[in-house]
């Protein structure tokens, strides 16, 4: 039997009934309604809000959250395969599910009160909410403990003022989650759109995720109920936990881009006549090409492995690190190759390449750069922080 070109070593056996049935129903989702429209979304730097209710009714918004929650209860491997074809459509979109499932949707059930939990999260898996998460300043970037926003307690409420930049989902968003500089250290609050003195403003001007929102928000005094306090977590360990949950997604979400692009530039190679033979008989394409799959296969495998030990409860943090290292850099430049290997077609938004090596810039760069990850693998190794 031949082997599957993007499954080389044959992962998908080692998924669950429901792993599979997940991943065939996500990816029917990308090929019939993202694929079609998505190339058009990036050229005119629009994100597909009518696809919001689709991607909610499929259960993948906030997937691994318990059902009495709305939501629908499924493993982490899962939620990987929801990324991986995702981002097999678009980077933007798993951007998207990314934030409000992992950055919006898990601090509300990790660090919420009840009430909170029962508040918001049945409206966000429905897609009626949207939520964002406000970490990053502009100061800030791989710094997040040198953070500038604070809040102040004034009687039962507190007051908020500073700003937040590169936020995913932020003009989209009916909620924020602000992590602030308290007197007790940094903590996260649920910040309504309709509060006097918070603001949004897009970022305009992208190369990259141009079919996705991207924002920088402002505090200018807000009020914020202490009933929109997030109770349960106090210090860095808050919003770092909710990244290594994240970034666990973004491990998976560059194969699906990568076999967007391996998919894209076998089939061009094949019908690209040059010298009289396809530009897929030659040596150098099928080196390329050869090397494509068998970093996609070693990127598989890992996240995997990693899923598996997340639901085992034994994910540690540089595992996550090193996984989106690796991923991350395996796709960009897959995506620049594929490109070359298209030729002049391939600066064209009618083909994948060029559009997922853009987005990629930001997704190697987001939720902690190649640097970054590169020194706490680095301090795991030695015991010796380079930060």
């Amino acid at each position: 039997m031949a082997l599957h070109p993007y499954d080389l070593y044959d992962v998908r056996s080692l998924l669950s009934d429901e792993e599979r049935a997940v991943q065939d129903a996500v990816a029917r989702f990308t090929d019939e309604r993202v694929l079609p429209i998505i190339g058009d979304c990036f050229d005119q730097a629009r994100f597909p809000n009518e696809l919001i209710p689709e991607m909610a009714s499929l259960g993948l918004l906030g997937a691994t959250l318990p059902e009495e929650y709305g939501c629908a209860g499924l493993n982490s491997v899962s939620y990987g395969l929801i990324c991986q074809e995702l981002e097999r459509g678009d980077s933007g979109l798993r951007s998207f599910a990314s934030v409000q499932s992992s950055l919006c949707m898990y601090p509300i059930f990790a660090y919420g009160s009840e009430a909170q939990r029962r508040r918001w999260l049945p409206d966000m898996a429905k897609g009626e909410v949207i939520g964002c998460f406000g970490l990053t300043e502009a100061h800030g970037g791989s710094d997040p403990a040198n953070m500038k926003t604070h809040a102040k307690r004034d009687g039962d409420d507190w007051v908020l003022t500073g700003s937040k930049m590169w936020i995913t989902n932020g003009n989209l968003a009916h909620v924020a989650i602000v992590w602030a500089q308290t007197d007790e250290g940094i903590q996260g609050f649920l910040v309504e759109k309709d509060f006097a003195g918070f603001t949004a403003q897009e970022i305009k001007h992208k190369m990259s995720l141009r079919a996705s929102v991207t924002s920088a928000l402002y505090f200018d005094g807000v009020r914020v109920p202490e009933a929109n306090r997030l109770p349960n977590v106090k210090g860095l360990k808050g919003p770092l936990g909710c990244l290594t949950q994240a970034r666990y997604g973004i491990t998976w979400g560059p194969i699906g881009a990568a076999i967007a692009c391996l998919d894209e530039a076998l089939n061009y190679s094949k019908e690209r006549i040059l010298f009289e033979r396809p530009v897929a008989a030659t040596q150098s394409a099928q080196i390329k090409m050869a090397d494509w799959a068998r970093r996609i296969t070693t990127a598989q495998l890992l996240s995997l492995q990693l899923g598996r030990l997340k639901d085992a409860g034994n994910m540690q943090p540089t595992q996550v690190s090193l996984a989106k290292w690796n991923n991350c850099r395996m796709a960009i430049d897959i995506a620049r190759e594929a490109r070359d290997l298209l030729g002049g077609a391939g600066i064209t938004t009618e083909h994948s390449p060029i559009r997922h090596a853009l987005n990629l810039e930001s997704v190697i760069t987001y939720e902690g750069t190649e640097t970054v990850h590169q020194l706490v693998v680095g301090r795991e190794l030695t015991g010796i922080s380079a930060f």
